[in-house]
């Protein structure tokens, strides 16, 4: 689960080495897409170049309120055109959900990095992926083409981890 039953992200599952394994990626990230409720809230947040997945508008528009950010929906224009619209057109990009988010791109990641906090229950809470709590984060990812990598321990007191899945070559 990545939030509880109202969709909100508690205090519970934020740890500092999580946070800041999540904030080193953002900052070498090139785009950065998301949901509507993810912003990321950190201090270079409005630096960062983005697209924000919406359905409040035709195809892509600008985000009157942040000029960095681009706002796309889906079903009225492709991903490329919305890239094309931040004027990036190499590197990285981060995708940092939520679910539906995260379930759009599922075929394109090249790594998904799953952090998991063994100790956090979440009861009701909302999946990181639409298949889940049916399947597993990690049998939704294998089913989509990618296999683990060596976890890193990010907060060994609460068991902390995040494990790179990255794309299987055929």
């Amino acid at each position: 689960m990545l939030a509880d039953a109202s969709g909100v992200m508690p205090e519970a599952l934020k740890f500092e080495g999580d946070k800041q394994f999540f904030i080193a990626a953002l900052d070498h990230a090139d785009l950065i897409v998301h949901g509507r409720h993810s912003h990321e809230g950190h201090p270079n947040s409005d630096r960062r170049k983005r697209i924000v997945v919406t359905r409040k508008i035709a195809g892509i528009a600008e985000d009157p309120a942040s000029p960095k950010t681009t706002l796309w929906n889906p079903s009225g224009a492709p991903f490329e055109a919305a890239r094309d619209h931040t004027g990036v057109h190499s590197g990285t990009i981060a995708i940092i959900g939520g679910p539906d988010v995260f379930d759009m791109f599922m075929d394109r990641y090249d790594t998904f990095w799953l952090s998991q906090a063994p100790k956090v229950r979440l009861p009701d809470g909302e999946p990181v992926f639409s298949g889940v709590p049916r399947q597993t984060p990690q049998e939704v990812l294998s089913d989509h083409g990618l296999a683990p990598g060596d976890s890193r321990l990010l907060d060994a007191i609460n068991g902390v981890t995040v494990t790179p899945w990255r794309r299987i070559e055929p």
